[in-house]
């Protein structure tokens, strides 16, 4: 077991998964308007403007 070896890495990687599932299917108002397929590289990319 080489990446997970406490808590607090499993929630980040748990968090993140839910993040991005959750985009994908369309939670989020910032990729709410884009078409299934390319949602994830949208709100990625509308991120990366944000910040």
């Amino acid at each position: 077991m080489r990446g997970l070896k406490r808590l607090r890495s499993a929630q980040v990687i748990g968090s993140g998964h839910a993040f991005v599932q959750n985009i994908r299917r369309g939670h989020y108002e910032i990729s709410a308007d884009a078409e299934p397929d390319p949602r994830l590289s949208a709100a990625f990319t509308e991120l990366t403007l944000a910040v």
